[in-house]
């Protein structure tokens, strides 16, 4: 009868593959059972209170419920993650010029990111993102700020609260 004789070497690659081959199959395995019992969450956000529908990947996202002079628009979703939510679009500004009513809207690119999460009162299985993130990657609107009487450029990143609940009526806290 011949001996089959292996190297050294040879002996430690079969080993990892069998290894690696087990720890995958392993993993796997337990995924499986740990997901099959979790109900998934589903990430929604809120724009105004009073909305009764929630919003998941809207096109538009009212950034002024009172007077809607500024929204986010075309928004063009990359991600929709229970932590990250992510989009390009355009910044929407009346430019008030000669008054409000009388304004014209006006378009400044922006990168979108909703990040946070927390459940949503009497909504089972529904999170909303808590914080949103505007980042202008164009031009910035310029507007009157009555603090300090001068006008000013909008910052090239704002960071703002959500609403976390189709009722509320300021963000979270």
């Amino acid at each position: 009868m011949k001996r089959l004789h292996l190297r050294p070497s040879l002996l430690v690659l079969l080993a990892s593959a069998v290894a690696v081959a087990g720890l995958a199959l392993g993993l796997t395995g337990s995924a499986r059972a740990q997901s099959s019992g979790v109900t998934p969450v589903r990430m929604v956000a809120f724009d105004c209170p009073g909305q009764s529908a929630s919003l998941v990947k809207p096109k538009t996202f009212i950034l002024t419920c009172a007077d809607a002079n500024s929204d986010l628009g075309q928004l063009s979703w990359k991600s929709w993650t229970p932590g990250l939510a992510s989009a390009t679009g355009k910044l929407e500004v009346n430019d008030c010029n000669p008054y409000c009513a009388a304004g014209h809207f006006r378009a400044y690119p922006a990168v979108v990111v909703f990040w946070g999460n927390a459940a949503v009162k009497n909504h089972p299985g529904e999170h909303a993102y808590t914080d949103l993130t505007l980042i202008l990657t164009g031009s910035r609107p310029r507007y009157y700020d009555y603090l300090t009487r001068k006008w000013v450029t909008a910052p090239a990143t704002q960071t703002t609260v959500l609403l976390t609940s189709p009722a509320a009526l300021s963000p979270h806290p």
